[in-house]
């Protein structure tokens, strides 16, 4: 399952990079400095994190209540990246994984 999160994410951020040309300029600092900053300006703390196949680590910030949330990439030296910001973050319930091989 965490595969095809993961595939998800790295699908989405992708097609949010191609099509945005704001982010052709990434905005990048060490991963401190960033969620820092983050925490400052926006309240926001991290909420899901992933890792890569390459060992880079994919976050999602947001705020207690989901009013704005961003995605940074981190790679193993520590420098992250932004990748994606918004408004409107919401939790989904997590689903079980289905036993049956066959599904």
């Amino acid at each position: 399952m965490w595969k095809s999160v993961t595939l998800g994410l790295s699908l989405a951020i992708a097609a949010s990079i191609a099509s945005t040309p704001a982010l052709a300029q990434a905005q990048c600092d060490s991963r401190d400095k960033i969620l820092a900053t983050l925490a400052k300006k926006y309240s926001e703390a991290p909420v899901a994190v992933g890792l890569t196949s390459k060992g880079g680590l994919v976050e999602v910030l947001s705020t207690g209540d989901g009013d704005t949330w961003t995605i940074i990439m981190s790679t193993p030296d520590g420098k992250s990246c932004l990748v994606a910001a918004g408004e409107g973050w919401r939790e989904k319930e997590a689903v079980a994984l289905n036993s049956d091989p066959e599904i």
